[in-house]
């Protein structure tokens, strides 16, 4: 919900592209400056623990923008404010969980492919539905208002992580806590650049979050905001979260049938090419089918790194390694949410979007060559 009521409600309050990608980009300094220590205190303090914690603190973020309207008014320098505090709180919350996954697979009987199958479908769906009920609260009640919605659902998700109850793996011996906590810190970037099948794979989110991410976040709600529909912006990423679930749910059996080399490729061109064609901004028809594809194609993605993680990486390193996840996430788009926001104020939407298709389909072509790519396939699991 938050993904599409955040920069409607920056857009609404700032009337500037640039403005809103500012909002956006500037609240993901402190995740992306925190990143180490959110990571360190997953690994020492527990993940069903610190999830716990985040999500309790997450909902409390989100019952500040209602409260802060009524005490005043919410402007340019609120949104920040609270987007920094938001970013602080609830960085670490999906990180935890992630790294718990293994934990709940072995409790559970199941492989990692097959949880990660059904964790990131979940989360998919969660997007699914969102964006959809999103779009009709917006229709029913004010911005600030649908932020009580929010904060409910934030309370309701703290209360279902107090229910895991999963024994934590640890290692025997964590050889990362020997030395100076700078050093544990630190940890997760050693870990990643000494396990080329990890490095490619986030070397892959990295550059998708840095191109693709300000598409959904400025481009597509200022094309719909131009026409005053926000139910069009809200079943389009709808029906592309959904197909996402759908995919993400098969990533067990695509696992069997193809390489992991061969499955980040088949996504990654898969997501480029519906991105050109909805650049040209066809029918709503035709937008609706190229982002079912475009949402089919990312489905596999994200269970396929978070399985390469979990097997490439100790417990007791995970923490660490999946917060340099969350950071791409945040960081990717603040080098370039600023750029687009202001590109698209100076030119026209459609050629932003243009030029924002051609570097995703550019990308995508660049890392399916590469060399390293096939050196995911040290990932799989064999019997």
């Amino acid at each position: 919900m938050v993904f599409l009521l955040y920069p409607w409600l920056s857009l609404n309050v700032t009337g500037s592209s640039a403005s809103a990608g500012l909002v956006i980009a500037v609240t993901s300094i402190p995740g992306l400056l925190m990143s180490p220590l959110i990571g360190s205190l997953i690994d020492k303090f527990g993940r069903r623990r610190f999830a716990y914690i985040s999500e309790w603190l997450t909902m409390l973020t989100s019952i500040a923008v209602p409260i802060v309207a009524l005490l005043g008014k919410i402007d340019l320098l609120s949104l920040i404010v609270i987007g920094l505090v938001r970013s602080v709180m609830g960085f670490g919350g999906p990180s935890a969980r992630k790294s718990l996954v293994p934990d709940v697979a072995e409790r559970g009987g199941i492989s990692l492919e097959r949880a990660n199958s059904i964790h990131e479908s979940v989360a998919a769906a969660g997007f699914a539905t969102g964006p959809a009920v999103a779009a009709l609260l917006l229709s029913s009640m004010s911005e600030i208002d649908t932020f009580y919605v929010v904060a409910a659902v934030g309370a309701l998700s703290a209360i279902f992580v107090w229910l895991i109850r999963v024994s934590e793996k640890h290692e025997a011996h964590d050889s990362s806590a020997d030395g100076s906590f700078l050093r544990y810190a630190t940890q997760g970037f050693r870990t990643l650049a000494g396990t080329p099948s990890v490095l490619i794979v986030m070397s892959a989110f990295l550059t998708l979050a840095l191109i693709y991410i300000p598409i959904e976040m400025l481009v597509l709600p200022r094309y719909f905001n131009g026409s005053d529909n926000p139910a069009g912006l809200g079943f389009l990423l709808t029906a592309m979260a959904a197909s996402t679930a759908i995919s993400s749910l098969l990533f067990e059996g695509f696992a069997k049938l193809f390489r992991f080399s061969t499955i980040l490729r088949i996504g990654l061109l898969g997501v480029a090419v519906p991105v050109m064609l909805m650049a040209f901004l066809p029918d709503y028809f035709w937008m609706i089918l190229l982002g079912i594809v475009l949402g089919f194609a990312w489905g596999p993605l994200s269970p396929l790194l978070n399985t390469v993680i979990q097997r490439k990486v100790p417990a007791n390193e995970r923490g660490r390694v999946f917060s340099l996840e969350m950071t791409i996430w945040s960081g990717g788009p603040m080098l370039s949410m600023v750029v687009v926001g202001l590109a698209i104020d100076a030119f026209a939407l459609q050629t932003v979007y243009i030029a924002l298709g051609l570097l995703t389909l550019a990308t995508a072509l660049l890392i399916s060559l590469n060399r390293r790519t096939p050196e995911l396939n040290t990932a799989e699991f064999h019997d």
